[in-house]
């Protein structure tokens, strides 16, 4: 949880910033080529698309937060999943944020975007977290394979691809 809240108020303040000093007719280079800060105000997803669903996403994001808030923070026991989940917390609540209190409104807010790399969306640092986090779940799951609890998790086991017969390595009649 304090991971949460920390990167929801790392996320606000990166915005705030963005919104006092970034002018959206001119991108600021910062890594020449490579990382540009262009302030867009975003009504969609990723990409923008999504455009006209705000009130939509608004509230798939308050399902995602009752979801970690009741069910998976519950339950995690594992310092991975704790991060992870932290890390989930931070970018559905800062992106959050926005839908419901900028403009235009409550439910229609626009999410503040302003980091931009080479053919990519423009993105901010609520959606550093949600990638941060979805990397840090596909590794506990499928590298080290353990669940909220901090239990490891056998995958089934491969089935031989031994030709049909007897272990002698006789063909069955």
């Amino acid at each position: 949880m304090l991971l949460g809240a920390l990167g929801f108020v790392a996320d606000f303040l990166a915005k705030r910033w963005a919104l006092a000093n970034l002018d959206p007719a001119s991108p600021v280079q910062v890594i020449p080529g490579q990382l540009y800060l262009h302030l867009i105000r975003n009504p969609g997803a990723a990409f923008s698309m999504g455009e006209g669903a705000t009130v939509l996403l608004t509230c798939l994001a308050i399902a995602a937060m009752i979801f970690l808030l009741v069910w998976m923070v519950p339950r995690v026991r594992h310092p991975g999943w704790a991060a992870a989940t932290g890390l989930l917390l931070a970018g559905v609540s800062g992106n959050l944020f926005d839908r419901l209190f900028r403009e235009p409104g409550p439910f229609h807010g626009h999410v503040i975007d302003f980091l931009q790399v080479p053919w990519f969306a423009v993105f901010n640092v609520a959606d550093i977290w949600i990638t941060f986090a979805a990397v840090t779940v596909i590794w506990l799951t499928m590298i080290t394979q353990v669940n909220l609890a901090g239990e490891r998790v056998d995958r089934p086991e491969k089935a031989d691809s031994k030709p049909s017969g007897d272990d002698t390595g006789t063909p069955a009649s």
